[in-house]
């Protein structure tokens, strides 16, 4: 289905959303909790409110762009109405896992825990959105063999730009004003990617950084706005969710892995964080196994 407003594809196999690019100027689309099973990019180009995301809340106004990964709770709420476009694709349609240094947006723009999933779009960047997404929507007005050849290629494109100036925009930013504190937090990001699949606890990495618990709980809470708790669920998670997707490794195997000898209590750690069990996210978010194995 296409109109000037909405271009969406179905996977013909399955009748679920492959791919789809609407505008929109209301709230009514992102008002209530989303769990989708498919990536949103969400550009916000008039208006403002707030963001409520996994366990966080930001405020946002005008020009911004969200990333969200399949099952991120999110939704937006404000009294006024928003502009925007949104783009949704699922990973049957792209995996950005298969090859992540063609666009860099599997850990710059998705699944950056220590990085709010948004950032403020510049005036040159938007003048590349806009082309580009002028491009996608040309794909499907001038399609008449409905084979959308170009549009893998022109959303890579567009993933690419948005992951540079995400990183940019993390570079340019002021975050830290005590000199203490980016040197422990660099510490505790390389402490936890080093650790999460044997340490689970707050009190574990305040014990490796040498620093009272209460004090780290501070420091990531001023600094990420979550809890070390949360920052620590959220890195074990991603792991999770990739070996979902990219392997066929029994659920009780990929616990083991990421040191939880209950498979049934790492499901409901997995539940209660993205609402759906590890074989629902590995059955909804789906890719070719066949290929991948």
């Amino acid at each position: 289905m296409n109109s000037q407003n909405v271009c969406t594809l179905i996977n013909q196999q399955d009748g679920n959303l492959a791919f789809k690019l609407f505008s929109f100027n209301d709230t009514s689309h992102f008002d209530h909790l989303q769990r989708n099973n498919f990536y949103t990019l969400i550009w916000i180009k008039e208006g403002e409110g707030l963001l409520k995301v996994d366990f966080s809340e930001y405020t946002f106004k005008e020009e911004t762009l969200f990333a969200f990964s399949p099952f991120q709770p999110f939704m937006f709420s404000t009294h006024k109405n928003i502009e925007g476009i949104a783009i949704q694709f699922h990973s049957d349609f792209y995996c950005i896992h298969r090859n992540p240094q063609e666009t860099n947006c599997e850990t710059i723009l998705f699944n950056n825990i220590y990085q709010a999933p948004f950032f403020t779009v510049d005036e040159e960047t938007a003048i590349k959105f806009d082309f580009l997404i002028t491009q996608l929507k040309a794909e499907f007005s001038n399609n008449e063999e409905q084979n959308y050849e170009l549009l893998v290629p022109n959303l890579k494109v567009f993933l690419g730009n948005a992951s540079r100036a995400m990183a940019k925009s993390q570079i340019e930013k002021p975050t830290f004003t005590d000199a203490k504190t980016p040197f422990v937090l660099r510490n505790l990001k390389n402490e936890i990617e080093s650790n999460f699949k044997e340490k689970h606890s707050a009190s574990d990495y305040a014990n490796l950084l040498h620093i009272s618990s209460n004090a780290l709980a501070k420091l990531v809470k001023s600094h990420y706005n979550k809890t070390l708790t949360q920052l620590i669920t959220e890195r074990i998670l991603i792991e999770a969710k990739r070996e979902l997707y990219m392997t066929s490794k029994p659920i009780k195997e990929i616990a083991w892995s990421l040191g939880y000898t209950d498979e049934f209590y790492f499901s409901r750690l997995f539940k209660t964080n993205t609402g759906i069990s590890p074989q629902m996210y590995r059955d909804t978010v789906g890719f070719g196994r066949a290929t991948l194995n």
